[in-house]
């Protein structure tokens, strides 16, 4: 579906787009998302407490509600399954009124976003959808006057990812990619050792997140009555329901299985990919750029191998160990989260890895600092309080977050590309400035998908 040759709808009376109008309207093609002009943003400006909508209330959500309740006022929640969107509103309401002080309860229940997006007291909203409506989503939001902070991976697509970071600029809003590794301390030490040469010449960063996604492959399921599977699936292509991808209730597994079909996420590899990426991109001095290829691995039904080579040379891999793994001339540093470890010519300067190192991280990255970075000439920005803390900072000040919609977004086609070498088995050459396929590689259609025309199911 596509609207790319169709007029843009006029402008719709009143605050509120409906559901049939926005689906009537909303595409994406090869070219930027196309939304209702109805959503587009005013000049608006959040009050001195900021006022949130939560859409997408499944695991990630659940443990995130509670940092937005503490630091702002929740006015709203949104999801497709009944469950859980009631649950979301109950914990929002116990908590103030057990927390008069935080705010009052009276939180609003919704099972379309767009219903949220057009209420002219939510300052900003916080994603949590499955990645095929992250893109959709995040530009309504924008358009109408909100700002976002949005789970990683920002997008499902590369065309997405352009998208965004045009929409971005265009409605001067603030955005904040959920890459929360940038927020923690041992991420940025170990950027700061690569960056400012303490292990040489650099030569490598290995990477260690899971597999490319696979096309959908599940048996049909019966639907419990109070999901809407149809708007869950929403742009993606229709496919029968099945537990794995969408589980009923409250009880959230670690892992929501919909990551690993391709028609909703990118596999692990866009899950702690887009994580461990998003901090090699920092490493290398790469937030605004990227690769200029994508090597594929040798064999081709290979889960690990895929290669991003840098413009310097750099080789970054993908392959099992460290989350981040970065290989110097003269050392080495290696970072999981609350891990790290760093040597220069063969010797251990700082190790914590385990309890048998002995200290504790917060030791070895003050000897790292003190001994090692106190003068250097690069210190990466750290963030205001906490990652969701740096966000509202950003929402006041209009200053950009720590993680924002270029850093995302880059980091996402990262994955995006990895993705393709393991998908395709091409090798790709890729221009970063233009965010498009060079010297002839690749196919203009890996950078987008079809997009359904749902809205006859919806009507």
């Amino acid at each position: 579906m596509t609207i790319e040759n169709q007029p843009q709808s006029p402008p719709i009376s009143g605050r509120k787009t409906t559901r049939r109008t926005f689906l009537r309207n909303a595409a994406i093609g090869a070219a930027p998302l196309i939304l209702p002009r109805s959503l587009w943003a005013g000049n608006h400006t959040p009050s001195e407490r900021v006022t949130m909508g939560l859409i997408g209330m499944g695991k990630m959500a659940n443990g995130m509600t509670k940092q937005f309740l503490y630091s702002t006022q929740v006015l709203a929640v949104c999801d497709v399954d009944t469950t859980r969107r009631l649950h979301a509103k109950k914990t929002v309401d116990d908590f103030y009124k057990n927390n008069p002080k935080k705010g009052a309860p009276g939180c609003t229940a919704y099972s379309d976003f767009q219903d949220l997006l057009a209420r002219d007291d939510i300052d900003a909203v916080y994603i949590a959808t499955p990645d095929h409506w992250h893109t959709i989503i995040t530009l309504a939001a924008l358009r109408a006057g909100k700002d976002v902070y949005c789970e990683k991976p920002l997008t499902h697509n590369i065309a997405e990812a352009v998208a965004v970071m045009k929409e971005v600029d265009k409605q001067k809003r603030i955005l904040q990619t959920g890459s929360m590794q940038r927020s923690s301390s041992e991420f940025r030490v170990a950027c700061e050792l690569v960056r400012n040469g303490l292990i040489g010449k650099l030569d490598r960063v290995e990477c260690s997140f899971g597999n490319p996604g696979i096309p959908y492959n599940l048996p049909e399921e019966p639907i419990e009555p109070g999901l809407d599977w149809n708007f869950w699936i929403g742009p993606a292509p229709v496919k029968p329901y099945n537990s794995r991808v969408c589980p009923r209730g409250i009880k959230f597994d670690f892992w929501a299985h919909w990551r690993d079909y391709r028609e909703f996420g990118g596999g692990g590899l866009a899950d702690m990919g887009a994580h461990q990426l998003d901090i090699t991109q920092w490493a290398l001095d790469m937030d605004h750029s990227g690769p200029t290829s994508v090597i594929p691995p040798d064999q081709p039904n290979a889960k690990r191998g895929t290669q991003l080579v840098y413009d310097n040379g750099v080789r970054v891999i993908h392959k099992d160990g460290f989350m981040v793994h970065a290989f110097g001339s003269h050392g080495q540093v290696a970072v999981n989260r609350g891990q790290i470890w760093f040597s220069r010519n063969g010797k251990t300067i700082a190790k914590f890895t385990k309890p048998q190192d002995g200290g504790s991280l917060g030791s070895k990255l003050a000897l790292i600092e003190s001994d090692h970075l106190k003068n250097a000439p690069i210190r990466l920005r750290r963030p205001h309080n906490s990652h969701v803390g740096d966000f509202l900072a950003s929402v006041k000040s209009r200053k950009k977050p720590i993680t924002h919609e270029q850093i995302g977004a880059r980091s996402a086609i990262c994955c995006h590309l990895m993705n393709l070498a393991y998908f395709h088995h091409q090798k790709i050459q890729w221009d970063p400035k233009n965010c498009t396929f060079a010297k002839g590689s690749g196919d203009p259609a890996w950078l987008t998908r079809d997009y359904r025309d749902y809205r006859k199911a919806m009507a």
